[in-house]
C-alpha cells in the first residue's frame, strides 16, 4: 500500500510541508523506544459533496490526554489541529480518508524528561481495515499488558506492538485476526479494535481498566440506547464468547465487522439474522453514508 507519492503533503508543528521531504530523527526515543502517542481517526464525503471528520474533537481531547499520560509536552488545542486536518485534506483532495496524528520524542537517549515534542498529521486513502466479510478470529496466546506496567488508557505507539504479535500470530496460522485476553484470561480487546457479542437478545462488551476504550466502541453503545438494545459491560471468558449468537470488533479503522466464528466454531446464529448487524448497517448508514453524528469544527 503506498501511503504517499511526490505530491503528498503533511503537517508538521504549523507547517505544511511535503511527506517526501519530512525527517525525523534517528536518535529519537519514538523510534527507539516507542515513546509517541497518536490517533487514528476517518473522514467521509458527505451527501452535500463536502467532507467532514468523524468525532474529531474527542479524537484530538484524547490525543491530548495521552500526551499527558506519557509526560509528552503538548502545544496545540484540539481546535487547531482540527483546523489543521481539513487542511491536509483539502491539500491532498482526500474527503474519504484515514488521518493518523502523531506526537513524537526528540533526540534523546537517556530516560529524563523532554521539554519538546513533535506533532505530525498525516492522511491517506484506505479501506476498512479488516475488510468487508465475516472474520475468522482466534484466541491469541498474547495477553494484553498489565494496566499496572502502562498507562493503558494512553493511545501510545510502544503498547501496539503487542497488537503487531498477536495480529502476526494469528495469520501465521491461518485466521483473519487474534482476540486479546487481558493478564486474568477475560476476553479483552482486538488488535486495534473492541469487542462485542451478543446472545440472548442482549449485547456484551469488556469493562474498561484494561482495554482501550474506543471512540468507536462509545459511538455503538451509543447505537444501542438508541436502538433499545440491551448493552451490559463485565468481565466475560472466552467461554462466554464461543457460546455467543454473534460477535463483532469495531475500531475506526475497521468500522464495525462481524466474525465468522471464534477459534474455528461458527457462532450460533447467521450474521444477517443478529443484532449485531444491526448495529453495522445502523452505524454505516449514520456515520459511513449520512454522517449524522459527525463532529464538526
Amino acid at each position: 500500500m503506498a501511503y504517499y507519492n511526490e505530491n503528498t503533503v503533511l503537517w508538521l508543528d504549523g507547517s505544511i510541508i511535503k511527506a517526501a521531504e519530512a525527517k525525523t530523527d534517528l536518535y529519537g526515543q519514538s523510534l527507539h523506544y516507542g515513546y509517541a502517542v497518536f490517533e487514528g481517526i476517518r473522514s467521509y464525503r458527505t451527501a452535500a459533496g463536502d467532507t467532514k471528520i468523524f468525532k474529531a474533537v474527542e479524537h484530538y481531547d484524547r490525543l491530548q490526554r495521552s500526551a499527558a499520560a506519557m509526560n509528552m509536552p503538548f502545544d496545540y488545542s484540539t481546535t487547531e489541529l482540527i483546523a489543521a486536518t481539513y487542511d491536509v485534506l483539502a491539500k491532498n483532495k482526500l474527503q474519504d480518508a484515514y488521518i493518523r496524528p502523531v506526537v513524537y520524542a526528540p533526540a534523546n537517549m537517556s530516560f529524563n524528561l523532554n521539554t519538546e515534542s513533535y506533532t505530525a498529521i498525516q492522511a491517506w486513502e484506505m479501506a476498512p481495515f479488516l475488510g468487508d466479510k465475516l472474520l475468522r478470529v482466534m484466541t491469541s496466546s498474547f495477553q494484553r499488558p498489565n494496566p499496572k506496567g502502562f498507562k493503558i488508557e494512553a493511545k501510545a505507539s510502544g503498547h501496539y506492538v503487542n497488537s503487531i504479535l498477536a495480529s502476526q500470530e494469528a495469520k501465521g496460522k491461518g485466521f483473519d485476526e487474534a482476540l486479546l485476553t487481558d493478564m486474568n484470561g477475560h476476553v479483552a480487546e482486538g488488535p486495534g479494535a473492541n469487542v462485542f457479542f451478543e446472545k440472548n437478545g442482549k449485547l456484551f462488551t469488556p469493562a474498561t481498566g484494561n482495554i482501550l476504550p474506543g471512540i468507536t466502541r462509545a459511538t455503538v453503545l451509543e447505537i444501542c440506547h438508541e436502538l433499545d438494545i440491551p448493552i451490559e459491560e463485565g468481565q466475560y471468558s472466552t467461554r462466554d464468547l464461543l457460546q455467543a449468537d454473534a460477535a463483532f470488533f469495531c475500531g475506526t479503522a475497521a468500522e464495525v465487522i462481524g466474525w465468522h466464528s471464534l477459534d474455528d466454531k461458527p457462532f450460533g446464529k447467521p450474521f444477517p439474522d443478529t443484532l449485531s448487524r444491526r448495529i453495522q448497517l445502523t452505524y454505516k448508514d449514520k456515520v459511513i453514508e449520512k454522517q449524522t453524528e459527525l463532529a464538526t469544527i
